[in-house]
């Protein structure tokens, strides 16, 4: 789950130069990703897609829309952005931001490989299941913070799911994905993974977070009015 790249030489060694600053933004501290919300009325999206001047023409990822009339609106809950993205030969990695233009809130590196997720949005509906043990009462560990999870996908059993920081490929990912509310295609290439020529899928869509319980939370994607296109859907569960 790799992302794209965005002296005077003298007889001693210098440090290299730091990387230039990243314009993302730090998530406002009411965006809490374990405080419950209000009912509210979805949102119908006025477009899909943004322009975007590097996107390349052959989507890698279909956009994967789920219908706002599948959540009931007593549940639900804040509309954030998701973006699934990585190389066809790598792990996919998920990123749950609060608007696109802010630093990630969570990252998790997913247990199955790009190229089988596109296979699995290709058959229409995608269901993964991000599951740990329940921890005692006294523990306020929130069920978004556990590192480590057991991940199904459309109920069969693919390995583990790591939360970590976002790190600096990450960062470039989502800078360079800024401008885009909703969306799919490939970026250029940076990884050891696929090489520099190689090239990285993503798909961006807004989701609508669900709070069951304090082990419990769903991440159920939002598509305008009218497209069917096929559902997707991201369980995080203590057992």
């Amino acid at each position: 789950m790799s992302p794209p790249s965005t002296t005077d030489s003298s007889a001693t060694h210098s440090a290299p130069p730091p990387p230039p600053p990243h314009s993302l933004v730090h998530p406002s501290s009411s965006s809490s990703h374990t405080k419950r919300h209000r009912p509210r009325v979805f949102r119908v999206f006025r477009t899909v897609f943004r322009s975007f001047p590097i996107m390349a023409p052959v989507c890698k990822f279909p956009t994967l829309p789920i219908s706002s009339t599948l959540i009931p609106d007593t549940h639900a809950g804040p509309r954030i952005t998701g973006t699934l993205f990585g190389y066809r030969k790598g792990h996919v990695s998920l990123s749950i931001q609060e608007t696109p233009r802010c630093l990630p809130t969570l990252v998790i590196e997913l247990a199955m490989q790009t190229s089988a997720l596109q296979r699995e949005i290709g058959l229409g509906t995608v269901r993964i299941a991000l599951e740990c043990d329940k921890r005692p009462d006294k523990d306020r560990t929130k069920v978004l913070d556990e590192p480590l999870w057991t991940m199904f996908c459309n109920g069969k059993k693919s390995g583990y799911g790591l939360r970590r920081e976002a790190n600096e490929e990450d960062l470039k990912v989502m800078e360079l994905l800024k401008a885009v509310s909703m969306g799919a295609g490939v970026l250029p290439g940076s990884s050891e993974v696929e090489g520099p020529d190689g090239e990285l899928a993503y798909m961006r869509a807004y989701f609508e977070r669900v709070v069951g319980s304090r082990d419990s939370e769903t991440l159920y994607m939002l598509s305008p009015e009218g497209n069917n296109g096929p559902e997707l859907s991201i369980f995080f569960v203590r057992v």
